[in-house]
Protein backbone atom coordinates (compact mmCIF):
# COMPACT_ATOMS: atom_id res chain seq x y z
CA UNK A 1 0.00 0.00 0.00
CA UNK A 2 1.06 3.36 -0.49
CA UNK A 3 1.93 5.75 1.74
CA UNK A 4 -0.57 8.99 2.51
CA UNK A 5 1.42 12.18 2.27
CA UNK A 6 -0.31 15.07 4.27
CA UNK A 7 -0.87 18.12 2.76
CA UNK A 8 -2.46 21.41 4.85
CA UNK A 9 -4.75 23.64 3.09
CA UNK A 10 -6.14 26.87 4.05
CA UNK A 11 -8.40 29.15 1.61
CA UNK A 12 -10.08 31.89 1.88
CA UNK A 13 -13.56 32.74 2.59
CA UNK A 14 -14.68 33.87 -0.97
CA UNK A 15 -12.64 30.87 -2.15
CA UNK A 16 -10.47 33.37 -4.02
CA UNK A 17 -7.11 31.89 -2.90
CA UNK A 18 -6.43 28.83 -1.32
CA UNK A 19 -2.63 27.95 -0.44
CA UNK A 20 -1.32 24.28 0.09
CA UNK A 21 1.21 23.72 2.22
CA UNK A 22 3.18 20.18 3.48
CA UNK A 23 4.39 21.93 6.78
CA UNK A 24 3.01 23.62 9.40
CA UNK A 25 6.49 23.03 11.40
CA UNK A 26 9.94 23.74 10.24
CA UNK A 27 13.12 23.09 11.54
CA UNK A 28 15.85 24.73 12.43
CA UNK A 29 19.37 21.92 12.38
CA UNK A 30 21.71 24.47 13.44
CA UNK A 31 23.52 24.45 10.27
CA UNK A 32 20.05 24.43 7.74
CA UNK A 33 16.54 25.21 8.36
CA UNK A 34 14.04 24.19 6.55
CA UNK A 35 12.80 25.95 3.74
CA UNK A 36 9.18 27.30 3.19
CA UNK A 37 7.27 26.08 0.32
CA UNK A 38 3.69 25.21 -0.91
CA UNK A 39 1.27 26.31 -3.78
CA UNK A 40 -1.10 29.26 -4.30
CA UNK A 41 -4.26 28.35 -6.20
CA UNK A 42 -5.84 31.49 -7.07
CA UNK A 43 -9.33 32.35 -9.05
CA UNK A 44 -8.47 35.00 -11.84
CA UNK A 45 -11.95 36.00 -12.36
CA UNK A 46 -12.25 37.22 -8.59
CA UNK A 47 -8.82 38.64 -8.62
CA UNK A 48 -9.94 41.09 -11.45
CA UNK A 49 -6.26 41.49 -12.68
CA UNK A 50 -4.81 42.01 -9.08
CA UNK A 51 -1.41 40.73 -8.65
CA UNK A 52 -1.31 37.91 -6.05
CA UNK A 53 1.67 37.50 -3.39
CA UNK A 54 2.99 35.25 -0.36
CA UNK A 55 5.08 36.74 2.34
CA UNK A 56 6.82 35.16 4.59
CA UNK A 57 7.87 36.74 8.34
CA UNK A 58 9.03 36.48 11.62
CA UNK A 59 7.99 39.12 14.28
CA UNK A 60 8.63 39.97 17.54
CA UNK A 61 5.80 41.21 19.74
CA UNK A 62 5.58 42.77 23.16
CA UNK A 63 3.15 43.86 25.05
CA UNK A 64 -0.90 44.26 24.25
CA UNK A 65 -1.64 44.82 20.98
CA UNK A 66 1.00 46.71 18.95
CA UNK A 67 0.73 49.87 21.80
CA UNK A 68 2.45 52.67 21.27
CA UNK A 69 4.26 54.18 24.08
CA UNK A 70 6.05 57.58 23.49
CA UNK A 71 6.31 56.67 20.04
CA UNK A 72 8.03 53.46 20.37
CA UNK A 73 6.25 50.13 18.75
CA UNK A 74 5.87 46.95 20.96
CA UNK A 75 6.53 45.28 17.72
CA UNK A 76 9.28 44.48 15.35
CA UNK A 77 9.28 42.36 12.30
CA UNK A 78 12.86 40.32 12.84
CA UNK A 79 12.56 38.92 9.14
CA UNK A 80 10.15 39.70 6.19
CA UNK A 81 10.64 38.97 2.58
CA UNK A 82 7.69 38.57 -0.59
CA UNK A 83 7.15 36.99 -3.60
CA UNK A 84 4.83 37.87 -6.36
CA UNK A 85 3.38 35.07 -7.39
CA UNK A 86 0.23 35.93 -9.62
CA UNK A 87 0.80 36.59 -12.75
CA UNK A 88 4.54 34.68 -12.35
CA UNK A 89 7.34 36.31 -13.11
CA UNK A 90 9.30 33.17 -13.98
CA UNK A 91 8.02 29.84 -15.66
CA UNK A 92 6.50 27.80 -12.83
CA UNK A 93 9.17 25.07 -14.03
CA UNK A 94 12.11 27.59 -12.67
CA UNK A 95 9.98 28.15 -9.50
CA UNK A 96 9.25 24.47 -8.69
CA UNK A 97 12.06 23.20 -6.39
CA UNK A 98 10.53 19.89 -4.94
CA UNK A 99 9.08 16.65 -5.87
CA UNK A 100 5.49 17.79 -3.75
CA UNK A 101 5.44 20.97 -5.40
CA UNK A 102 5.30 19.27 -8.88
CA UNK A 103 2.90 16.64 -8.11
CA UNK A 104 0.38 19.56 -6.49
CA UNK A 105 0.36 21.60 -9.37
CA UNK A 106 -0.20 18.59 -11.84
CA UNK A 107 -3.12 17.93 -9.43
CA UNK A 108 -4.14 21.18 -9.17
CA UNK A 109 -4.10 22.42 -12.54
CA UNK A 110 -3.16 25.79 -14.62
CA UNK A 111 -3.97 28.32 -12.26
CA UNK A 112 -1.80 26.66 -9.07
CA UNK A 113 1.82 28.42 -8.40
CA UNK A 114 4.69 27.33 -6.81
CA UNK A 115 6.36 29.61 -3.84
CA UNK A 116 9.42 29.29 -2.40
CA UNK A 117 11.71 31.08 1.07
CA UNK A 118 14.76 30.39 2.74
CA UNK A 119 14.96 31.56 6.09
CA UNK A 120 18.68 33.11 7.29
CA UNK A 121 20.79 31.27 9.71
CA UNK A 122 20.03 34.17 13.11
CA UNK A 123 16.60 33.93 13.22
CA UNK A 124 15.29 32.60 16.72
CA UNK A 125 12.57 29.61 17.04
CA UNK A 126 9.33 30.18 17.60
CA UNK A 127 8.46 31.08 21.23
CA UNK A 128 5.42 32.92 23.21
CA UNK A 129 4.74 33.52 26.81
CA UNK A 130 1.62 32.09 28.62
CA UNK A 131 -0.90 34.59 29.50
CA UNK A 132 -2.41 35.29 32.91
CA UNK A 133 -6.42 34.33 33.12
CA UNK A 134 -7.11 37.88 33.53
CA UNK A 135 -4.88 39.30 30.72
CA UNK A 136 -6.02 40.80 27.61
CA UNK A 137 -4.52 41.29 23.58
CA UNK A 138 -1.37 39.91 21.93
CA UNK A 139 0.81 37.90 24.32
CA UNK A 140 4.82 38.62 24.39
CA UNK A 141 6.12 36.48 21.44
CA UNK A 142 8.10 35.51 18.72
CA UNK A 143 6.09 34.42 16.01
CA UNK A 144 6.13 33.36 12.15
CA UNK A 145 3.38 33.60 9.24
CA UNK A 146 2.84 32.94 5.64
CA UNK A 147 0.68 35.65 4.33
CA UNK A 148 -1.15 35.78 1.18
CA UNK A 149 -2.46 39.01 -0.06
CA UNK A 150 -3.23 41.03 -3.53
CA UNK A 151 -3.07 44.01 -4.72
CA UNK A 152 -1.64 46.74 -7.34
CA UNK A 153 1.74 46.31 -5.97
CA UNK A 154 3.03 44.62 -2.83
CA UNK A 155 3.59 48.38 -1.43
CA UNK A 156 0.35 49.57 -1.79
CA UNK A 157 -1.27 49.05 1.74
CA UNK A 158 -3.98 51.13 1.22
CA UNK A 159 -5.61 48.95 -1.58
CA UNK A 160 -4.28 45.70 -0.80
CA UNK A 161 -6.23 42.77 0.49
CA UNK A 162 -4.78 40.32 2.67
CA UNK A 163 -6.74 36.99 2.09
CA UNK A 164 -4.92 34.39 4.13
CA UNK A 165 -2.50 34.34 7.41
CA UNK A 166 -1.00 30.57 8.04
CA UNK A 167 0.91 30.46 11.94
CA UNK A 168 3.68 28.62 11.10
CA UNK A 169 6.49 27.55 13.68
CA UNK A 170 10.13 27.36 13.56
CA UNK A 171 11.47 24.92 15.97
CA UNK A 172 14.85 23.30 16.95
CA UNK A 173 15.89 19.25 17.80
CA UNK A 174 18.43 18.73 19.89
CA UNK A 175 22.16 18.53 18.15
CA UNK A 176 24.21 15.91 18.50
CA UNK A 177 24.82 14.74 21.91
CA UNK A 178 28.23 14.85 23.29
CA UNK A 179 29.98 13.30 26.53
CA UNK A 180 29.53 15.69 28.69
CA UNK A 181 28.17 14.87 32.11
CA UNK A 182 27.07 18.01 33.78
CA UNK A 183 28.23 18.50 37.62
CA UNK A 184 29.02 21.03 39.94
CA UNK A 185 29.79 21.42 43.36
CA UNK A 186 30.35 23.78 46.26
CA UNK A 187 31.38 24.40 50.25
CA UNK A 188 29.38 26.50 52.60
CA UNK A 189 30.95 27.91 55.94
CA UNK A 190 28.84 29.14 58.64
CA UNK A 191 29.44 31.09 61.50
CA UNK A 192 30.36 29.19 64.66
CA UNK A 193 30.81 25.95 62.66
CA UNK A 194 34.83 24.98 62.05
CA UNK A 195 33.73 22.48 59.37
CA UNK A 196 32.08 23.53 56.28
CA UNK A 197 29.09 21.69 54.36
CA UNK A 198 29.47 20.14 51.48
CA UNK A 199 27.37 19.74 48.45
CA UNK A 200 28.08 18.17 44.91
CA UNK A 201 24.84 18.07 42.20
CA UNK A 202 24.88 15.73 38.95
CA UNK A 203 22.56 14.45 36.09
CA UNK A 204 23.25 11.56 33.65
CA UNK A 205 23.25 14.14 30.39
CA UNK A 206 22.97 17.51 29.29
CA UNK A 207 20.17 17.53 27.05
CA UNK A 208 17.07 15.74 28.27
CA UNK A 209 13.80 15.46 25.89
CA UNK A 210 10.40 16.93 26.52
CA UNK A 211 8.16 14.60 28.34
CA UNK A 212 11.55 12.75 29.74
CA UNK A 213 12.20 12.11 33.30
CA UNK A 214 14.98 14.41 34.40
CA UNK A 215 17.05 12.79 36.97
CA UNK A 216 19.22 14.58 39.56
CA UNK A 217 21.94 13.56 41.73
CA UNK A 218 22.26 14.90 45.17
CA UNK A 219 25.16 14.34 47.27
CA UNK A 220 25.38 16.35 50.83
CA UNK A 221 27.90 16.10 53.52
CA UNK A 222 27.93 18.06 56.54
CA UNK A 223 30.80 17.91 58.62
CA UNK A 224 29.31 21.65 59.97
CA UNK A 225 27.64 22.11 63.17
CA UNK A 226 24.58 22.68 61.52
CA UNK A 227 21.56 20.34 60.96
CA UNK A 228 20.32 19.97 57.11
CA UNK A 229 16.55 19.91 56.64
CA UNK A 230 13.41 20.52 54.17
CA UNK A 231 15.32 19.64 50.95
CA UNK A 232 13.59 20.50 47.88
CA UNK A 233 14.80 20.29 43.71
CA UNK A 234 13.00 21.85 41.16
CA UNK A 235 13.18 22.48 37.47
CA UNK A 236 13.36 26.41 36.77
CA UNK A 237 13.01 27.69 33.39
CA UNK A 238 14.33 31.09 33.03
CA UNK A 239 13.65 33.22 30.07
CA UNK A 240 15.07 36.84 29.20
CA UNK A 241 13.52 39.53 26.88
CA UNK A 242 16.60 40.82 25.19
CA UNK A 243 14.57 42.87 22.99
CA UNK A 244 12.72 46.75 24.25
CA UNK A 245 13.15 45.55 27.94
CA UNK A 246 15.67 43.13 30.09
CA UNK A 247 12.85 41.14 31.54
CA UNK A 248 13.49 38.00 33.29
CA UNK A 249 11.04 35.41 34.25
CA UNK A 250 11.97 33.00 36.67
CA UNK A 251 9.20 29.90 36.68
CA UNK A 252 9.41 26.48 38.32
CA UNK A 253 8.03 23.88 36.06
CA UNK A 254 8.67 20.78 38.10
CA UNK A 255 9.41 20.46 41.96
CA UNK A 256 9.79 18.34 44.85
CA UNK A 257 9.79 18.97 48.49
CA UNK A 258 10.88 16.87 50.79
CA UNK A 259 11.43 16.12 54.51
CA UNK A 260 14.72 14.67 53.59
CA UNK A 261 17.28 15.74 56.63
CA UNK A 262 21.77 15.44 56.83
CA UNK A 263 22.48 16.13 60.63
CA UNK A 264 25.52 17.37 61.62
CA UNK A 265 28.23 14.54 60.96
CA UNK A 266 26.61 12.56 58.40
CA UNK A 267 26.10 12.52 54.73
CA UNK A 268 23.53 11.76 51.92
CA UNK A 269 23.28 10.39 48.53
CA UNK A 270 19.90 10.43 46.83
CA UNK A 271 18.61 10.63 43.19
CA UNK A 272 15.66 12.75 42.44
CA UNK A 273 13.30 12.47 39.44
CA UNK A 274 11.56 15.23 38.04
CA UNK A 275 9.03 15.72 35.47
CA UNK A 276 8.63 19.40 33.77
CA UNK A 277 5.55 19.16 31.46
CA UNK A 278 3.51 22.11 30.23
CA UNK A 279 0.31 19.90 31.43
CA UNK A 280 1.42 20.52 34.78
CA UNK A 281 1.83 24.49 34.38
CA UNK A 282 -1.46 24.85 32.65
CA UNK A 283 -1.71 28.69 34.50
CA UNK A 284 1.76 29.55 34.97
CA UNK A 285 1.67 33.00 33.89
CA UNK A 286 4.81 34.13 31.79
CA UNK A 287 5.51 30.79 31.21
CA UNK A 288 7.56 30.12 27.67
CA UNK A 289 6.40 28.03 24.74
CA UNK A 290 6.92 26.68 21.52
CA UNK A 291 3.45 27.86 20.26
CA UNK A 292 0.25 29.01 21.32
CA UNK A 293 -0.81 27.99 24.88
CA UNK A 294 -4.36 26.12 23.69
CA UNK A 295 -2.70 24.61 20.67
CA UNK A 296 -2.80 20.52 21.28
CA UNK A 297 1.08 20.09 19.97
CA UNK A 298 2.72 22.58 21.90
CA UNK A 299 5.29 22.18 24.47
CA UNK A 300 7.47 24.08 27.26
CA UNK A 301 9.73 26.23 24.99
CA UNK A 302 12.74 24.68 24.19
CA UNK A 303 16.39 25.67 25.57
CA UNK A 304 17.81 28.54 23.14
CA UNK A 305 20.88 27.81 20.95
CA UNK A 306 22.55 31.23 19.76
CA UNK A 307 24.97 30.89 17.29
CA UNK A 308 28.28 32.57 17.64
CA UNK A 309 28.27 35.14 14.97
CA UNK A 310 24.19 36.36 16.02
CA UNK A 311 23.32 39.12 18.18
CA UNK A 312 21.18 37.97 21.20
CA UNK A 313 19.08 40.81 20.62
CA UNK A 314 17.92 39.77 17.34
CA UNK A 315 16.42 36.80 19.43
CA UNK A 316 13.87 38.66 21.10
CA UNK A 317 13.59 36.04 23.74
CA UNK A 318 16.19 33.73 24.83
CA UNK A 319 15.11 30.33 27.51
CA UNK A 320 17.20 28.28 29.74
CA UNK A 321 16.86 25.90 31.95
CA UNK A 322 18.02 24.70 35.38
CA UNK A 323 18.16 22.39 38.43
CA UNK A 324 17.89 23.97 41.79
CA UNK A 325 18.33 22.21 45.22
CA UNK A 326 17.54 23.94 48.20
CA UNK A 327 18.00 23.46 51.77
CA UNK A 328 17.62 24.79 55.52
CA UNK A 329 20.76 24.78 57.04
CA UNK A 330 19.83 24.99 61.19
CA UNK A 331 21.81 25.44 64.18
CA UNK A 332 22.02 27.29 67.37
CA UNK A 333 22.14 31.11 66.08
CA UNK A 334 19.30 30.76 63.48
CA UNK A 335 18.76 29.13 60.36
CA UNK A 336 19.34 30.10 56.47
CA UNK A 337 18.30 28.85 53.20
CA UNK A 338 21.41 27.32 50.73
CA UNK A 339 20.96 26.14 47.42
CA UNK A 340 23.35 25.17 44.51
CA UNK A 341 22.31 25.13 40.72
CA UNK A 342 23.34 22.82 37.33
CA UNK A 343 22.24 24.61 33.98
CA UNK A 344 21.03 21.60 31.52
CA UNK A 345 18.82 21.47 27.97
CA UNK A 346 15.39 21.00 27.65
CA UNK A 347 14.58 20.00 23.71
CA UNK A 348 13.02 17.86 21.30
CA UNK A 349 14.61 15.34 20.10
CA UNK A 350 16.08 14.79 16.51
CA UNK A 351 13.60 12.03 14.59
CA UNK A 352 15.29 8.65 13.05
CA UNK A 353 17.25 9.47 9.74
CA UNK A 354 14.50 9.24 7.17
CA UNK A 355 11.71 10.25 9.69
CA UNK A 356 13.10 13.63 8.71
CA UNK A 357 12.44 13.44 5.07
CA UNK A 358 9.01 14.62 4.71
CA UNK A 359 9.18 15.06 1.15
CA UNK A 360 7.20 12.76 -0.77
CA UNK A 361 8.77 9.33 -2.64
CA UNK A 362 8.27 8.56 -6.31
CA UNK A 363 3.96 8.19 -5.30
CA UNK A 364 0.64 9.44 -7.29
CA UNK A 365 -0.74 12.57 -6.44
CA UNK A 366 -3.89 10.22 -5.54
CA UNK A 367 -1.87 9.21 -2.44
CA UNK A 368 -1.56 13.00 -0.79
CA UNK A 369 -4.03 13.54 1.75
CA UNK A 370 -5.68 16.56 2.29
CA UNK A 371 -6.03 18.58 5.71
CA UNK A 372 -7.24 21.69 7.22
CA UNK A 373 -4.14 23.84 8.45
CA UNK A 374 -5.77 24.72 11.06
CA UNK A 375 -3.65 23.42 14.71
CA UNK A 376 -5.89 21.63 16.84
CA UNK A 377 -7.37 23.30 19.80
CA UNK A 378 -7.06 22.07 23.59
CA UNK A 379 -11.04 20.27 24.45
CA UNK A 380 -13.33 22.72 25.51
CA UNK A 381 -11.36 25.91 23.69
CA UNK A 382 -13.27 28.24 21.49
CA UNK A 383 -11.41 30.40 19.35
CA UNK A 384 -13.02 33.51 17.59
CA UNK A 385 -11.58 33.70 13.66
CA UNK A 386 -8.65 35.59 14.06
CA UNK A 387 -7.06 33.20 16.99
CA UNK A 388 -5.33 31.52 14.63
CA UNK A 389 -3.11 33.96 12.75
CA UNK A 390 -1.29 37.33 14.63
CA UNK A 391 -2.93 40.60 14.62
CA UNK A 392 -2.03 42.07 11.37
CA UNK A 393 0.61 44.75 10.63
Amino acid sequence: MSPKHVVFKKASRDKSVAVYMTKRDFVDHCDFVDPVDGVIVIDPLQLKGKKVYVMLSCTFRYGHQDVDVMGVAFRRDLFLVTRQVYPELQDKEKLTHNKMQQKLLLKLGDNAFPFFFEFPDNLPCSVALQPGPSDVGKKCAVEFEVKAFCGENQDDKNKQRVILHLSIRKIQFSPELGELVPETETTFEFLMSEKPLHVRLSMSKETFYHGEPVRVNVEITNSSSRNIKDISVSVEQVTNIVLYSNDKYVKSVAKEETKDSVPSGTSLKKDYTLYPLLAHNKNCRGLALDGRPKHEDTNLASSSIVKQEVLKEVQGMLVFYKVVVRMIASGTVGSSEVSLELPFRLMNPKPEPGKLLLLPTETEPEDMVFEEFKRVYLKGVVYGDDDESPTEA
